[in-house]
């Protein structure tokens, strides 16, 4: 099977706006971080390994979707860092 350039933006595109409804600061980031890291770092591929890593990435894009859906079930609060976001700096 032979996998086109379409579809492995089509897997990147898919992964990184599942990353972007995880609930999660820290999880958010670090998914979106990795999928980034994972798809520059496998760009030289041949066409063997292409194909391997696009079906690998079928999967962790699975995985990632049921992650997102457990991740909507148990929510947690806010950290910090989210709630300081959308204020102003202040000082004094």
């Amino acid at each position: 099977m032979s996998v086109s350039k379409w579809q492995i933006l089509k897997l990147y595109r898919d992964m990184m706006r599942e990353a972007k409804k995880i609930p999660a600061y820290n999880f958010r980031n670090y998914a979106l971080r990795r999928i980034k890291h994972g798809f520059n770092e496998n760009r030289n591929l041949k066409l063997e390994g292409i194909t391997q890593k696009f079906n690998d990435g079928r999967l962790a894009y699975d995985c990632l979707k049921r992650q997102v859906l457990v991740s909507t079930l148990y929510k947690t609060d806010n950290i910090i860092v989210e709630n300081q976001i959308d204020k102003p700096c202040t000082f004094g």
